[in-house]
């Protein structure tokens, strides 16, 4: 149980190892430029943007921490803020884990969050935050889906696919980062869940198997994650509004 003796303090990990292929050939997904400046630089600053963040820690590629140090130095981030660089591992939740075993003793609650969610606005990242001081020990922004979702029987790529089932859309959610945790029960959900294959791919699917409650909140619609070509279009479009309106 959190000991409410101690002081609140939050940190940010942002696993950054990824070379993110679905965007095409080229720099890894976090180092593919949004406005003239690296998506992780975007993302490194969102989390930074909260005054309750005070340690933002990128997890990077293994042989590319002293490139992302540099990248670092090289860009004008909040000076309240500190920042970390560690080497990240093969899956995302080795690197995960890589980030946590880097914060110090006295960060209370962390958040994860995807470094090609470059756009996720402060306000967000401030209510996951405070959902973990209210006492949750693990919260995730979330959206209601505006499409129909189908289960599959999964086929051969190309291949017409078997319905299962139609889950009913009102019950579903599409989740967003920063997921926020407890610090100390994100770590047991890391240290009693081993890697597998491509490692977990969601945080709060870990603490969930510990049988730990994960509640969420209203998550925000600019806080979409760049995976494909088109989406680093629409993130062009809103970054490019926000400058327009001195809200970036």
């Amino acid at each position: 149980m959190y000991d409410e003796t101690r002081p609140h303090r939050t940190a940010a990990v942002i696993p950054a190892a990824g070379r993110g292929t679905r965007l095409g050939p080229g720099a890894p997904k976090a180092l593919r430029s949004l406005g003239g400046v690296p998506m992780l630089i975007h993302a490194v600053r969102a989390m930074a943007r909260s005054r309750a963040v005070s340690l933002v820690v990128v997890v990077a590629p293994p042989e590319g921490a002293a490139e992302v140090r540099h990248l670092l130095d090289e860009h004008a981030l909040p000076e309240r803020t500190d920042f970390l660089v560690v080497p990240g591992g093969e899956t995302r939740q080795e690197s995960v884990r890589a980030g946590l075993a880097a914060l110090p003793d006295t960060i209370t609650s962390v958040l994860v969050h995807d470094a090609a969610r470059p756009l996720v606005p402060v306000d967000t990242v401030d209510a996951v935050i405070e959902a973990v001081r209210d006492g949750a020990p693990a919260v995730v922004p979330a959206m209601p889906l505006t499409d129909t979702v189908k289960e599959v029987e999964p086929g051969k790529p190309g291949e017409p696919e078997p319905v299962v089932a139609t889950p009913e859309r009102a019950r579903l959610r599409a989740v967003q980062t920063p997921q926020g945790f407890d610090l100390a029960t994100l770590l047991r959900a890391h240290d009693s869940l081993a890697v597998k294959g491509e490692g977990a791919t969601d945080d709060a699917a870990m603490v969930e198997k510990l049988g730990v409650p994960v509640v969420l909140i209203p998550g925000h619609e600019e806080a979409f994650k760049v995976t494909r070509p088109l989406d680093l279009v629409l993130a062009e479009a809103v970054l490019a509004r926000r400058r327009a309106t001195d809200a970036y």
